[in-house]
C-alpha cells in the first residue's frame, strides 16, 4: 500500500470513483453527494492535496486533505488540524480499512506539518459511515 499524491492524469480514475461513489450513496441512502467541480479537483492536486492509495497496481482509493474548513468547524478551525474529505474506495476494494490506513497516515502527515488532530464530517444520517469512524478512533 503505497500513499502518494495525485497527479492531472488521475482525474478520470478520480471522477471515475467519485461516480461510483455517489452511485453507492443513492443506493443506501436519500444523503448523496453532488458532482464535484473538475477545476477544484484540479487545485487541490496542484496544491498537493488530493491523494491516492496505490495497491496492486491500481489506484485503490483517493481521498483530499484540508487544513482549514471553518463553515464545518467554526471555532475549532483555529485547532491545528488535518482534515479528511471525500474518500472514495475502488469497489473492488472495498473492506480492506482504507479508513483506517489513512488515519494513521494522517497523523504522521499532520505532525511533519505541525498539526495536533486528524477530523473528518459526514452526515448524522449515515450511521454505518459514522460507526465505521468511531471503529478507527474517532470521537463523536
Amino acid at each position: 500500500m503505497e500513499f502518494l499524491n495525485s497527479t492531472t492524469d488521475d482525474l478520470k480514475t478520480i471522477f471515475d470513483l467519485y461516480d461510483a461513489a455517489i452511485t453507492h450513496q443513492k443506493m443506501v441512502s436519500a444523503m448523496h453527494w453532488l458532482p464535484f467541480d473538475k477545476q477544484m479537483v484540479k487545485l487541490e492536486i496542484l496544491e498537493n492535496r488530493q491523494w491516492k492509495i496505490m495497491l496492486e497496481g491500481q489506484v485503490a482509493c483517493v481521498f483530499v486533505t484540508a487544513y482549514t474548513d471553518a463553515a464545518i468547524w467554526g471555532e475549532k478551525d483555529k485547532d491545528p488540524s488535518v482534515y479528511i474529505h471525500r474518500i472514495v474506495t475502488h469497489p473492488d476494494f472495498r473492506g480492506r480499512n482504507f479508513v483506517g490506513a489513512i488515519v494513521e497516515w494522517s497523523k504522521g502527515h499532520g505532525k511533519a506539518l505541525g498539526k495536533q488532530f486528524v477530523r473528518l464530517d459526514t452526515w448524522a444520517e449515515n450511521l454505518k459511515l459514522k460507526e465505521l469512524y468511531l471503529r478507527n478512533g474517532f470521537q463523536f
